[in-house]
């Protein structure tokens, strides 16, 4: 995929205040918070297991979050952290997790409380909320044609506050409403999908100049009802370094975790 060329001009940074609370509250309505990942492969495993770091795009670059894919995990599992120095569960900047399914084409985003499964007689306000689901649908052209995804978030309520979505159990949770199609207080979006430019024999999506070089990662999300607004878009600039910006109703730590699962290379979703 391929940028097209349309520049606009950049809106003022986003005030990040509390960088803690800020990753976790919707962004701010009317308003984009573009930001930057760069993909760390140095050293002696991170071929394998690489770090990644958002940072606001801005004059300040503004450091957000760091992951990294957890080693000795029977799924795709990467920590996410406040701290860059430190991707432990046990680091008190631990602020949440993406973890797939076995066969890498389905992954839950959660946040930094209890699993429901550890512990047991645990308060249901400590139990962790789910953020973010994302599905990968392997494509009818097979491993040349664009990726389709689908997001599920939880909705909104009148306060524009996140809707706390925390399942007890294996039999509840994002993905099995989105199955049963009970999709009450959740938004289901999906990937806008990419145009064939005859002219430069490629799938191509508009990103208003914020992506210059092709890849399968990219991608825009929106919602069915207004597929003009962009909710979320990703898009590579340099081998290691892309593009992610995001809007309400999303936060960073959802857009960040949402970018992290199109990096897992699983041939289905190729």
């Amino acid at each position: 995929m391929v940028k097209v060329k349309e520049e606009r001009a950049p809106s003022p940074p986003v005030e990040v205040g509390e960088p803690r609370e800020f990753v976790l509250q919707p962004a701010p309505q009317g308003r984009a918070v573009c930001c930057r990942l760069t993909r760390d492969k140095k050293g002696m495993d991170r071929g394998m297991y690489p770090s990644y770091f958002l940072h606001l795009d801005s004059e300040k670059k503004v450091f957000l979050l760091a992951s990294r894919k957890r080693k000795r995990s029977k799924t795709a599992n990467y920590l996410i952290s406040r701290d860059p120095t430190n991707l432990s569960r046990g680091g008190e900047d631990f602020v949440g997790k993406l973890r797939s399914n076995l066969l890498g084409n389905r992954f839950t985003v959660f946040d930094n409380g209890q699993n429901p499964q550890r512990g047991g007689g645990v308060d249901v306000g400590s139990l962790r909320q789910e953020l973010a689901a994302v599905i990968y649908e392997t494509n009818v052209l097979g491993f040349r044609g664009p990726r389709r995804m689908t997001v599920i978030i939880p909705g909104m309520n009148s306060d524009n506050e996140r809707v706390p979505i925390r399942p007890r159990n294996s039999s509840d949770g994002l993905l099995v409403r989105w199955q049963n199609k009970t999709l009450e207080s959740l938004i289901e979006l999906h990937n806008k999908p990419p145009i064939w430019n005859e002219d430069s024999g490629s799938y191509t999506l508009n990103f208003q100049g914020r992506v210059t070089q092709a890849s399968v990662k990219n991608f825009q999300i929106v919602h069915a009802d207004d597929p003009d607004y962009i909710v979320l878009q990703f898009g590579r600039v340099a081998e290691d370094a892309f593009t992610l910006d995001y809007r309400y109703p999303l936060c960073a730590l959802q857009a960040f975790a949402i970018a992290l699962s199109s990096f897992d290379g699983k041939l289905a979703c190729e």
